[in-house]
């Protein structure tokens, strides 16, 4: 009978193989270790303190208050000065101008630099004539605008890019012995925006805290000292890797995908379920690995990380369902094989788990396409609607994990209950046989570990946003690039090498031959026969063997 090429391809063949693709992943790790910067830059600022002497704001004008230039506004060093006592705190504009200039050189932002996070942080000082709310946390109200221009341009061609205001929570904390005039509170930060492309050369932010004696927003909140804007951005130098990664790794899967298929096909028979779903993860391997992002070096898409996020889901789905009916079809007591049926529990877990992680994204990356402040942080109930969510998922992947390793541990124990069907057989394909299970256990060890980096990936992908979205800058969590190029270089020589291992063999096992072993030794291949393959639903002689001793 006709196997895989997992079963028919010689050791010394199978060894050079695996080490080959061992030194491809260590080059991986070693590309974001040595090559790669860091994946994120922070750029943490003071705004400066602008006044709008002519209330152009409060009147409705979209004029943007530049920090410094020719057209610099006027402002005040302190919010506390003589001089500020004589201001009215609604005519106080904090401005900001990204990046900074170095060296007497203005410098600019870079479309390689891909996305870019604001998030405030507030220096909030103790004052008894105007303490801080410690029963309710205050609410705040930010009118914010978002304005861009390119360097050949002049300071009149500033472009404004989004206006909106929102409420946001504050949530402070002081020490009952720091409970003295001047002393500063600790305060979360609070998310200002967030942009899906970095498009512009310069970037300026315009806040306002507009104070109201009808309503209660930005009251009880303390004595404001300083406002501190960070920016954060993806780092060119990563993003350089990042694209070259995808760019040489897409046409090789799509290569492995299409040779896999085609011996697929050319063996006159119906496909089972195990080449169908690894077919199925080849295709949504490749779609996202596609290097589209090139397209942001040219053009303005702030959908792209919405578009990566959606990508990034559908291959975790296809992974997650795959490795479920991989080892699920090796499983000797199970009746129905090479249904998809016979999944459907497992799938539909996995389906909807998959399902509330693109709603969640879509709640706020679809609306931060329209407006770039929007933040499903901002209100208590979003920030523990989205908490709840990270926490119940990383949880899921966790379970999901150990279900893997039980399924596993399963197979393997049955296959040890079986082995006795080995004894009654000749010694070579006793041989044979053995070597097909101890190849089949290797790799259910390298799934294994695939999984545990999968889903150690995807939870420091979701802590990881409590560093600016929780507010707590005592995270600090960070991937490492090695971490990231590592594992995405994981994913993609796994799946190349099931596509290799997992495709049907040209070669035929002659189930009924009585080779004596003694003639075999010296061989470092079995003896087979280019006898084409006519069975429909196996496509595996390991999968016929265990099949055939669960049925005796």
């Amino acid at each position: 009978m006709a196997g895989v090429v997992l079963e028919t391809l010689g050791t010394k063949k199978l060894s050079v193989l695996i080490i080959s693709l061992l030194l491809v992943l260590a080059a991986f790790f070693l590309i974001g270790g040595l090559v790669s910067p860091a994946p994120n830059n922070v750029i943490d600022t003071i705004a400066m303190n602008c006044v709008d002497k002519q209330k152009l704001w409060q009147l409705g004008t979209s004029k943007p208050f530049l920090p410094r230039g020719k057209n610099a506004c006027y402002h005040i060093d302190s919010l506390h000065e003589d001089q500020a006592k004589k201001v009215d705190p609604n005519q106080i504009v904090f401005s900001q101008w990204i990046p900074f200039i170095k060296k007497h050189n203005q410098l600019s932002m870079s479309r390689w630099f891909q996305n870019l996070i604001g998030v405030v942080d507030l220096e909030i000082e103790f004052t008894s004539k105007n303490p801080y709310s410690e029963e309710k946390s205050p609410e705040m109200l930010l009118e914010a605008r978002l304005y861009g221009r390119f360097k050949d341009e002049t300071d009149d061609d500033w472009r404004l890019i989004a206006a909106s205001q929102e409420r946001r929570t504050l949530e402070c904390a002081i020490e009952n012995d720091m409970r003295e005039e001047g002393q500063r509170y600790n305060c979360d930060l609070l998310p200002l925006f967030e942009l899906g492309s970095v498009y512009y050369d310069f970037y300026l932010i315009n806040v306002r805290l507009p104070v109201s004696e009808k309503d209660e927003y930005n009251d009880n909140i303390g004595r404001l000292s300083t406002f501190k804007i960070i920016f954060i951005h993806q780092n060119g130098g990563f993003t350089k890797v990042w694209f070259s990664m995808k760019t040489v790794l897409f046409p090789m899967v799509l290569a492995a995908l299409c040779w896999f298929w085609n011996r697929v096909i050319s063996q006159g028979r119906s496909t089972n379920l195990t080449e169908r779903t690894l077919f199925s993860l080849g295709i949504v391997l490749s779609v996202m690995n596609c290097p589209v992002e090139w397209f942001t070096l040219a053009f303005n898409l702030p959908f792209m990380v919405l578009l990566n996020d959606i990508r990034d889901g559908a291959f975790y789905a296809m992974l997650l369902s795959f490795w479920i009916i991989f080892v699920g079809e090796h499983m000797l007591d199970q009746i129905e094989r090479n249904k998809l049926s016979a999944y459907w529990k497992h799938m539909t877990v996995v389906l909807l788990a998959c399902l509330a992680l693109l709603i969640f994204e879509m709640c706020e990356r679809g609306r931060q396409l329209v407006n770039p402040f929007f933040s499903i942080w901002s209100s208590e109930v979003g920030s523990i609607a989205a908490f709840t969510f990270i926490i119940v998922a990383s949880v899921a992947a966790c379970v999901y994990f150990l279900f893997l390793c039980y399924l596993v541990f399963k197979v393997f124990r049955n296959i040890s209950t079986k082995r006795t069907s080995l004894l009654h057989m000749s010694t070579f394909r006793r041989k044979y046989y053995s070597g097909l299970i101890f190849r089949f256990k290797f790799l259910m060890i390298v799934t294994l570990l695939c999984a545990a980096l999968t889903v150690i990936f995807f939870i420091l992908g979701q802590v990881s946003e409590g560093e600016w979205k929780w507010g707590d800058e005592d995270i600090t969590l960070e991937y490492t690039s090695a971490f990231l190029t590592g594992v995405y270089g994981m994913w993609n020589v796994y799946v190349m090498a099931l596509l290799a291992l997992y495709a049907p063999s040209h070669k035929h096992f002659a189930a009924d031959s009585d080779a004596d072993i003694d003639t075999l030794s010296h061989e470092e291949e079995v003896q087979l026969t280019q006898v084409p393959s006519t069975s429909a639903s196996e496509g595996s002689n390991l999968t016929s063997f265990m099949a055939k001793t669960a049925a005796d």
